[in-house]
């Protein structure tokens, strides 16, 4: 499970080997020999040579940012990758430890932190409605009482339970989801920036924050972190790839991707009216509550230059 103890294994480096190791000897040769993938990057003057930015991209399949890597890093222009990873990744430790050698890390959701805790508690996974009971509450979407009258017995339990035995603070169940939420969302916020300014490695991230062939609703982190690290935002339009990628398989068939990249946005520019002058918190609970409507705003401002860079097919507005 993704916790406080492993995001502080997180080592990020400028130059990652397992990067140039897979694109040298497994992007290369399945793109060129064992299949004919050509990879388009259309307006590739938009990416600014040399230096870290936050690319946003719509999410069509598990592996739409390896190509895109695998151009980038063909072309010596641009600095290395990090890319914001779903936690369920990293349950796996085999995987875990390939997706830090490659370079990226995860970011885990609230969503995530009660399907873990459930399952480690009861040994399965929760129902649907179990699931959507305890999101629900955290939302503020229905009342205590209202969940204990129809819930099953074991979110009974874990919502009557002090969690005192996972927290120096103890406290109920949704107050230690919270907490350790926005625990571990600090120390993404310290590694995402360490990695734009130290590392000086460009952050791939997907706002939707899950795979959607039509582009959907974005999640607020990639805007936070705009305004807050205020590094250029490339909007990247991806085309092709669930056809090249169609499953979960790693190889790659034939067949053509193509990347249409947009004009940079940044609080000097197109973000410019979202621009929050006084410092904030990344990723706080405080600062997403003060500064709800303008992270909203900016990510629908980012999510509508994605869309105008789809095929028709992949459009939210289509």
């Amino acid at each position: 499970m993704v916790n406080l103890e492993f995001l502080d294994t997180i080592n990020l480096v400028t130059w990652p080997w397992g990067q140039e190791f897979m694109a040298r000897a497994v992007l290369g040769p399945n793109y060129h020999l064992f299949a004919k993938v050509k990879i388009k990057m259309e307006n590739i003057e938009n990416i600014p040579k040399g230096k870290p930015v936050i690319f946003a991209m719509n999410h069509t399949d598990r592996f739409n940012y390896w190509p895109f890597q695998y151009k980038l890093w063909s072309t010596k222009d641009y600095p290395f990758t990090t890319v914001w990873v779903k936690g369920t990744y990293f349950n796996n430790k085999i995987l875990g430890q390939l997706l830090k050698l490659c370079n990226t890390f995860p970011v885990p959701s609230k969503g995530y932190i009660i399907r873990e805790l459930f399952k480690k508690t009861y040994q399965r996974t929760t129902t649907r409605d179990e699931y959507r009971m305890i999101k629900d509450l955290l939302d503020n979407k229905i009342s205590l009482p209202d969940a204990l009258h129809s819930a099953t017995q074991e979110v009974r339990d874990l919502l009557s339970e002090k969690w005192d035995r996972m927290s120096t603070a103890g406290g109920s169940f949704l107050e230690f989801i919270e907490n350790n939420y926005y625990a571990m969302m600090g120390k993404v916020a310290q590694i995402s920036l360490g990695a734009l300014f130290e590392k000086k490695l460009s952050i791939i991230i997907f706002p939707e924050g899950t795979r959607s062939v039509t582009l959907s609703e974005g999640r607020s982190g990639i805007a936070q972190l705009a305004l807050h690290s205020e590094k250029a935002v490339i909007p990247v339009g991806c085309n092709g790839s669930e056809m090249v990628y169609p499953g979960s398989s790693p190889i790659a068939r034939s067949g053509t991707i193509t990347y249409r990249i947009g004009k940079p946005m940044t609080v000097h520019d197109h973000l410019k009216e979202f621009r929050i002058k006084e410092k904030f918190q990344l990723f706080s609970k405080e600062s997403q509550q003060k500064h709800k409507n303008v992270f909203d705003a900016a990510t629908e401002a980012i999510m509508n230059n994605i869309d105008v860079l789809l095929d028709d097919r992949y459009r939210a507005t289509a």
